[in-house]
C-alpha cells in the first residue's frame, strides 16, 4: 500500500518523483520532490486557472497541499533559487539526455519538476531503487536528428535558431518539439496537444525577437 502522504499528492494531479533526507538543510529533514508527469496536473490547470499563469495556480494548489501535510512549499521559481537539479539527483530519478533536458527512466521527456516538500520529520518511506539511465541503451538517438533547424548536437542546444523556427510558420508549434517526440522513452506520457502547444507559446514568447 502506498504511503498516505504519496497517495494525497496524487489526488491532487501531482507526481511524487523521488524522496530523500537532507542532512544541510536547517529545519527540513524530509524532501518529496513533485511535479507533472504526463497530463494530469495540466488538465486540472486547465479547468481551475481562471486567468492564473502556471507558477501562480501551482503555488496556490501546493501551497494549500504543504500546509495540510505539515511542510513547507519550495520552487524552481523562487528567488534565490532552490537546487532543484541536485535535489533531483539526490532523489535517484535525474539522468541528463542529449537534449540536456532530465529525462526519467519511466516518464521520458514528458516530465517537470514543479515544486518539493519540505517536511520537519523523517518518514520511513523505502528509496526507490535508481532506474538505468535509458540514453545509453538507446544507440539511434533519434532525438539528435529530428529537429528541423538541427538546434541539438549532444552537447549544446542553439536556442536562437530554435527560438526563430518557432517565428515562422512550421509545424512545430502545432505539434510540438520534433525532437521531443522522437525520443522512445515514456510515450505513454506524452503531452497531450493542448498542453504541448501552450508550452511552445511560452517559450516562443520568452524568446520574442
Amino acid at each position: 500500500m502506498e504511503h498516505p502522504i504519496l497517495s494525497r499528492i496524487r489526488n491532487e494531479s501531482f507526481t511524487p518523483f523521488g524522496w530523500f533526507a537532507p542532512r544541510e538543510m536547517d529545519d527540513t529533514r524530509f524532501l518529496i520532490l513533485i511535479g507533472n508527469a504526463g497530463p494530469a496536473m495540466f488538465r486540472r490547470f486547465a479547468r481551475e486557472r481562471t486567468g492564473a499563469t502556471m507558477d501562480e495556480w501551482t503555488k496556490r494548489v501546493v501551497d494549500q497541499l504543504a500546509e495540510d501535510l505539515g511542510a513547507k512549499a519550495a520552487y524552481p521559481f523562487d528567488k534565490p533559487y532552490h537546487p532543484f537539479q541536485q535535489w533531483a539527483r539526490a532523489c535517484g530519478v535525474a539522468h541528463q539526455s542529449p537534449l540536456g533536458l532530465n529525462i526519467h527512466p519511466t516518464y521520458g521527456l514528458w516530465h517537470a519538476y514543479r515544486a518539493a516538500l519540505l517536511f520537519p520529520v523523517e518518514f520511513d518511506m523505502p528509496r526507490a531503487t535508481p532506474l538505468p539511465h535509458p540514453c545509453e541503451t538507446c544507440a539511434a538517438k533519434p532525438c539528435l536528428s529530428a529537429c528541423p533547424v538541427s538546434a541539438f548536437d549532444g552537447r549544446n542546444y542553439d536556442v536562437a535558431a530554435c527560438a526563430a523556427h518557432l517565428h515562422s510558420a512550421n509545424t512545430c508549434m502545432a505539434g510540438g518539439c520534433k525532437a521531443r517526440l522522437a525520443c522512445p522513452v515514456g510515450r505513454n506520457y506524452a503531452y497531450e496537444p493542448a498542453q504541448i502547444h501552450f508550452h511552445m507559446e511560452a517559450f516562443k514568447a520568452a524568446h520574442t525577437q
